[in-house]
């Protein structure tokens, strides 16, 4: 692999690292726009070298792309982009008129098309906001202003403006770029995006930090209608308007809701009356004049100021949309609505906005489209992106059958025998299989979106009211509402079903949707049963008992992606003695202990150790809480080896076996134990089994495990090459 430069006639030169054909070369575009291309600042690197065999996790800004991407896939598009070739940073936005940038989002609009037909994940998000990223860029100057975003999904035009289109198509894969914003990455990304909500509270951390330094640097944070329904913005938003820093909150309301009956109601208009109020709203004399006015009521006397406030607010809600008041009260100068799709106005707006000093935080609500695109580019995006928002990275097939359609089946055939059975659904998106749920029950499905906090709470009252609910919430998104589930649901011993779904390492999702944690703090709840089904048999028959359960708290976990058995016979659930495992293979010396999905992982390994003339007993625990101790005793007394292997963190299922033998003296014989679980860090993307290896939970890694347990030192690296 060498190194080529493009020289282009008019100023630019592009450096980049790998294997360039003279045809590639030949089609490179030229432009008459004095920047430099130099691919080499992205660290691609030979996958030989050492770098490449670094840590995963980078400390510091412009982490290493430890990977060389096709070169095909970085300019030589079908589509001729000749503004977008001229931009390696928000710099060069400066000089392009508002023409040029109109020109330049139909191309960025073209290139995330272009991208979107060979990713799974929807991209219509990042679609809608692409002028007001334009506009963002334009007026701001990142990074020293910061530019804060909710959504990750909203940020690929900001990626692509920023320095990192050439590896666009590495989003989401082994050592290419997080789906979301990354301080690691660029240093254009001011906060990481993990599930939503964050911006404005970290954003009015950094202007405070800001004010306290003297500094001047604008902050702006961008939050959507997803966002909206979380508690921490409008804490945020009420302690930014009681702080009273400058910052700018952005509302991209794509005008999407959770309820059917306010998508069909009238849509907030925009006119060029509506478009001359809002730049008068914004404008620099306007926000003096009205600070003056108040300033004098308040000399005149309080019912005189109070009487003005009321007026104020009385007119600013006749020209604003509905609610638009809400923000006002919580202390932030309201501005909108904007068209989100009007460059001009989007500039104008913002000039005005960031010119003003001392003014305190102000909220831009701007209307966005998801589909404001072209026709034809609307009918390829529909056709390859059925269900919007999902990305089931795991799944290696569209027909492939999930736990989560096994789930399904079985709350189905559970509903039929206890009419009291109702459904809470949170998170970010809802898994298509949860769809049918939701058409099934209508009555009995309730979908509260980002609002994990309100769904726990929420499944507790229904409890109370004499129903069984099941709270359907990813691992990851429970981490949000865990003082609801000690407070509200297990101090009170309130029979609320968790349904923990996408447990364990989430392939292409990465850090931010893996559900590492759940065993752990799930597990150490006093009244808790947490328990983990090893094949889609045993997640029917959990279903089944977890709708017996009446007099407690109950989870239970599944990964994200596949089933294991081919076929999709279902069978009726079958209630579980509550605390009881069981042996799978019966065997000598070694025993493996699996909790959950990797009870499969454990049979693997029993395979191929079999090969070599090693029998190991495979036992599957079934509950991390409580523990069946008398399996446990029967694994450590007939053993010389006990290793438990989970798909979690440090302190979970590993550590109450752990308890449990340390204080019933089982250590002091002769067994000896080790626990497989999740590394300390968090793992990057890839795919599910690069994960599992990256993780030590691979067959391949628990067989070489018992090999070094048994002294055969040389059998366990030749079992990993």
């Amino acid at each position: 692999m060498g190194s080529a430069v493009a020289q282009c006639p008019h100023g630019i030169t592009s450096h980049s690292t790998g294997n360039l054909g003279q045809k590639k070369l030949g089609s490179s575009r030229c432009s008459k726009f004095p920047c430099q291309l130099d691919f080499a600042r992205f660290g691609w690197l030979h996958q030989g070298s050492s770098a490449a065999s670094s840590s995963d996790h980078s400390t510091e800004f412009g982490r290493r792309i430890n990977a060389v991407p096709d070169m095909d896939d970085m300019f030589w598009d079908k589509v001729p982009t000749p503004l977008l070739d001229m931009v390696e940073n928000p710099i060069h936005l400066k000089n392009l008129s508002v023409q040029e940038l109109k020109e330049l989002a139909s191309e960025i609009r073209s290139e995330l098309s272009c991208i979107m037909s060979e990713k799974p994940n929807s991209l219509k998000a990042s679609l809608a906001v692409v002028e007001l990223t334009i506009a963002i860029h334009h007026v701001f100057h990142a990074p020293v202003d910061k530019i804060l975003w909710d959504v990750g999904e909203q940020t690929y035009a900001h990626k692509i403006l920023t320095g990192r289109r050439a590896l666009m198509r590495m989003m989401r894969q082994k050592n290419g770029l997080s789906g979301f914003t990354s301080r690691f990455e660029s240093e254009y990304d001011s906060f990481g995006t993990g599930h939503g909500c964050n911006s404005v509270s970290a954003g009015l951390g950094m202007a405070i930090a800001r004010d306290i330094k003297g500094k001047r640097d604008r902050v702006v944070t961008v939050i959507s209608n997803a966002t909206t329904l979380a508690g921490q913005v409008y804490e945020a938003m009420s302690n930014a308007g009681y702080l009273d820093s400058n910052m700018i909150v952005i509302l991209n309301d794509s005008r999407r809701s959770l309820h059917p009956k306010i998508e069909h109601e009238p849509k907030t208009s925009i006119t060029a009356l509506s478009s001359t109020l809002i730049k008068i709203q914004s404008s620099k004399s306007f926000r003096k004049f009205r600070e003056a006015a108040k300033g004098i009521t308040k000399r005149i006397g309080r019912g005189m100021h109070e009487l003005a406030a009321k007026f104020d607010e009385y007119a600013r809600g006749m020209i604003g949309p509905q609610g638009s008041t809400l923000f006002e009260e919580l202390g932030l100068y309201y501005i909108g609505p904007v068209d989100g799709h009007n460059l001009e106005d989007l500039i104008c707006v913002l000039q005005q906005v960031s010119s003003l000093d001392s003014m305190g935080p102000v909220l831009i609500h701007v209307i966005t489209e998801d589909n404001h695109q072209d026709a034809e580019c609307n009918e390829k995006i529909e056709a390859d992106n059925p269900q919007e928002g999902y990305d089931d990275s795991v799944s290696s097939s569209v027909q492939t059958r999930t736990y989560s359609d096994c789930l399904v089946d079985s709350l189905l055939m559970e509903a039929e025998k206890h009419k009291d059975i109702v459904l809470v659904h949170a998170g970010m998106e809802m898994e298509p299989s949860f769809q049918v749920l939701q058409e099934t029950f209508a009555d009995r499905f309730f979908d509260v979106g980002m609002a994990e906090q309100h769904a726990v709470t929420f499944s507790a009252g229904l409890s109370r009211g004499g129903l069984r609910p099941f709270c359907i919430i990813p691992s990851t998104f429970l981490q949000r509402a865990y003082d609801q589930v000690v407070h509200d649901v297990d101090r009170q011993k309130i029979p609320v079903r968790f349904v923990i779904t996408s447990a364990g390492l989430v392939g292409n999702s990465g850090p931010v949707y893996c559900g590492a944690f759940d065993v752990t703090f799930m597990s150490c709840l006093p009244n808790m049963i947490v328990m983990a089904p090893s094949d889609e048999d045993e997640l029917v028959d959990m279903v089944a008992t977890a709708a017996q359960i009446d007099d407690r708290p109950v989870c239970f976990r599944y990964p994200r992606g596949a089933i294991v058995r081919t076929d999709h016979f279902m069978h009726p659930g079958i209630p579980l003695e509550i605390g009881k495992g069981r042996v799978l293979v019966e065997g000598k010396e070694v025993a493996l202990l699996g909790y959950g999905a990797m009870v499969q992982n454990c049979l693997k390994a029993q395979a191929l150790l079999s090969r070599l003339g090693i029998e190991v007993t495979v036992a599957d625990a079934r509950f991390c809480k409580p523990l069946d101790t008398e399996l446990l005793t029967l694994l450590c007394e007939n053993h010389k080896f006990l290793i438990t292997v989970e798909e979690g963190s440090i302190g979970g299922f590993a550590s109450h076996v752990a308890q449990f033998i340390a204080l019933n003296g089982h250590l002091d014989g002769t067994v000896k134990w080790r626990p497989i679980v999740l590394p300390d860090s968090y793992i990057e993307n890839g795919l599910p089994e690069e994960q599992l290896a990256r993780a030590g939970l691979s067959g391949h890694h628990i067989a070489a495990t018992v090999l070094r347990l048994l002294g055969r030192v040389r059998e366990a690296l030749l079992l990993m090459c």
